[in-house]
């Protein structure tokens, strides 16, 4: 394997590292309430059980967040996600 190749397989494991921290982790600790931004900027939260909880991803960088509590994320302006 070549130079280039090892650094492009460091990058790609390190990505998938950083993605999968972002996932899990926040779970794990016990905040893994989803606060999801949809495209009309609605501020909705998923809580685990849902239909769409394993599907939602949260992008900080569009301001979508992760709560600990539902109580947390109303008190926040989210509302609960209907399914």
């Amino acid at each position: 394997m070549s130079n280039k190749a090892r650094l492009v397989s460091i990058v790609f494991g390190a990505v998938a590292l950083v993605i999968a921290a972002l996932e899990f982790a926040p779970i794990v600790v016990g905040c893994g309430i989803k606060g999801n931004i949809s495209v009309s900027g609605e501020r909705i939260y998923h809580t685990m059980g849902q239909t769409y909880y394993w599907r939602t991803r949260i992008d900080p960088f569009h301001g979508e967040r992760w709560f600990c509590s539902e109580e947390a994320a109303r008190l926040a302006g989210w509302r609960k996600a209907r399914i």
